[in-house]
């Protein structure tokens, strides 16, 4: 039997940890039909079916199960002893992957990535955007950004981007011109209000709170939509009233093209967390990503003391 290679081996293990090949080839930055190569190489040298797939699902054989079993652990060992060796490097090298919500990819990455990624030259930042939650490690990234509510406990967690934040109401003056201004959350139901929807297909639910008193408003109105430059288009048309995040309407806010409406209720809550899992060798990528961070934390609290 010719000995496979070892590029191969790795396929196989990307592969079936991803279920898939597509997720594999994404997660590797590779093309599907080169895994897919890859695996019916290994499965001819090897002379048994590795893999069982089907236009829903790749799943391993029996006797894929029991090579990925062995292969898996010592891939893993071998990528943390050469995360071992690249602390050593003035600067790391490698790939840092993060999932991310929308919110931090277009508000609190792009300057903090831009810094980080000029101090560390040998780093590349692989990002993916997902406003659902998912399984980090399952799905090949080294450390995701999520809110606190949204934390696995088992998670290492460190404070990314402002400590608070707010959702904030508004409406162009044309709508309120026309349909007068809300004073109380519940007189919303009388409103247009443009709807988000979650990736998982959830429709967010509007949250006001004063005091001890919490009010919920099931968004209804002419649109609904996952992608908040339709939302905020809509509001600017005068189509109905928003509730997002401040940093997604501060600028139509401060140009006037939007009013501010309800600030006594608006909803705050804490900032976002870059999280991962507790490791004795982290690879050097995140180690390096994370003093970086806990460094720009450090400077930002010793400058508005």
């Amino acid at each position: 039997m010719q000995e496979p290679d070892l590029s191969d081996l790795k396929a196989f293990v990307a592969v079936t940890q991803e279920r898939g090949f597509r997720h594999a080839a994404s997660v590797r930055g590779v093309s599907a039909s080169s895994l897919s190569e890859a695996i019916r190489r290994l499965e001819q040298r090897l002379g048994v079916r590795l893999l069982n797939r089907t236009t829903r699902s790749v799943t391993p054989t029996e006797a894929g199960q029991r090579l990925f079993e062995r292969l898996a652990p010592a891939f893993s060992e071998i990528t943390t002893a050469l995360d071992a060796v690249n602390l050593f490097r003035e600067s790391p090298t490698g790939t840092l992957r993060l999932n991310v919500p929308s919110i931090a990819a277009r508000e609190i990455l792009p300057e903090l990535l831009a810094r980080f990624l000029a101090a560390h030259p040998g780093i590349t930042v692989d990002v993916s955007s997902n406003d659902t939650f998912i399984d980090i490690l399952a799905a090949g990234f080294d450390a995701g950004i999520r809110y606190d509510e949204r934390l696995e406990r088992d998670m290492i967690a460190v404070p990314i981007g402002p400590r608070v934040q707010h959702f904030v109401a508004a409406a162009a003056p044309s709508y309120l011109t026309m349909h007068g201004t809300p004073k109380h959350p519940r007189e919303l139901v009388e409103h247009a209000c443009i709807g988000h929807r979650f990736d998982s297909g959830v429709l967010a639910t509007w949250e006001f709170k004063r005091g001890n008193e919490v009010v919920r408003i099931d968004a209804n109105g002419p649109m609904i939509a996952s992608v908040i430059e339709l939302q905020r288009g809509a509001a600017i048309a005068g189509l109905g009233l928003i509730y997002t995040f401040e940093e997604f309407v501060r600028p139509a806010i401060e140009s006037g093209k939007l009013v501010p409406v309800l600030g006594e209720w608006w909803q705050s809550f804490s900032g976002p967390f870059l999280y991962y899992p507790s490791r004795t060798h982290m690879p050097g990528p995140l180690r390096a990503f994370v003093d970086f961070i806990l460094r720009q934390d450090s400077s930002e609290s010793k400058s508005s003391a």
